[in-house]
């Protein structure tokens, strides 16, 4: 059960990147696409199901945030990438500021998935230092 949550998770958190790759890119061109229903209503759907495959990983394996230092890390981590994307993807920002944020946010994501891979609360920073 374990890897079948796990494959859930790691697929959805790729659906998430993909999802927030191509609506940084409709963004910055313009596109009338972003106010689909579908591409404001997709990511929401995808991003309850990871949410909910990492509780039944934590509960599952008995590591838990603000316990592990790795879990804990990757939390801080999604919170910072909550927050960059929010500025990335809000229409009324000025473009430097989204762009600044788009590929903020996308560094933080990869030092997430680095953290996750290593369970390492440095990821890839680890390797900087």
């Amino acid at each position: 059960m374990y890897a079948l949550v796990k494959y859930i998770h790691v697929v959805s958190v790729t659906f998430s990147l993909a999802g927030f790759v191509v609506r940084g890119l409709l963004l910055a061109r313009g596109s009338p696409l972003m106010t689909s229903r579908w591409i404001r209503v997709l990511p929401h759907i995808n991003d309850t199901v990871l949410l909910s495959a990492a509780v039944g990983l934590v509960l599952m394996s008995g590591q838990y945030p603000f316990v592990d230092a790795w879990l804990t890390a990757k939390v801080l981590g999604l919170t910072a990438y909550i927050i960059l994307g929010s500025l990335a993807l809000r229409a009324g920002s000025a473009p430097g500021i989204r762009i600044s944020a788009w590929l903020a946010a996308l560094v933080v994501f990869g030092w997430i998935v680095s953290v996750a891979l290593t369970r390492q609360p440095q990821g890839f920073l680890a390797a900087a230092g």
